[in-house]
């Protein structure tokens, strides 16, 4: 499969040949060719830009991520704790816990940053808080998130020329090597579906 670049970190559960696995994935800066077990079954959470694990640094996940040991079909461990291994249904009932715990935490500011608000601290402080809660620069985050978003329109049938207009790139070249880089297909390809399986949410790309 086609992993396309993330600005997001998660955790992943699968199950393949009757065992259990967890693991935490990093946000990504590239596309890359991701492979899929056969025979495994997943199920995974994004968790929303800001968002950290209080016992790791998200530097330390980009273009990466860690195995999380003792997963069984019931439970998982985390920051030296058990937890419920979750299934479609309970996944949210999951961060809400985990949130309530203290182990995801979340920086408002740069949530507030990527709703377009001006907050009144430096420009200096907000990037080395977007380095700190992302891994990330503050650039490297808006790049990734509108390829992403102009991959989901362009597979919708959205026209390159709107695409390029909505977000704000330079021309269709300009386009291009953002799809070339961060999600590994063309503009062509998207909009024919063709190139194998990629990892993109089009439904919520284009509704979130």
């Amino acid at each position: 499969m086609t992993s396309v670049a993330e600005a997001r970190w998660g955790l992943v559960f699968w199950e393949q040949a009757g065992r259990a696995y967890a693991s935490i994935t990093g946000p990504e800066t590239r596309t890359r060719t991701a492979p899929v077990p056969e025979g495994a079954t997943f199920t995974g959470i994004d968790f929303a830009v800001g968002t950290s694990l209080r016992a790791m640094p998200t530097a330390t996940l980009v273009d990466g991520g860690i195995g999380l040991p003792d997963t069984t079909r019931r439970t998982f461990r985390l920051d030296g704790a058990r937890w419920r291994t979750p299934g479609l249904d309970d996944a949210e009932a999951l961060v809400a816990s985990l949130v309530r715990a203290g182990i995801v935490v979340r920086d408002p500011l740069v949530a507030d940053v990527l709703r377009g608000h001006r907050p009144a601290v430096s420009g200096r402080t907000v990037e080395r808080r977007f380095r700190a809660a992302t891994g990330l620069t503050r650039g490297a985050v808006r790049q990734i998130e509108r390829a992403r978003t102009a991959a989901a329109s362009l597979a919708a049938g959205d026209p390159a020329a709107d695409v390029v207009a909505r977000l704000d790139y330079f021309d269709e070249p300009h386009l291009a090597r953002a799809l070339r880089a961060y999600v590994g297909r063309t503009a062509g390809q998207l909009r024919e579906g063709a190139g194998g399986a990629i990892g993109l949410d089009v439904d919520q790309r284009l509704t979130s």
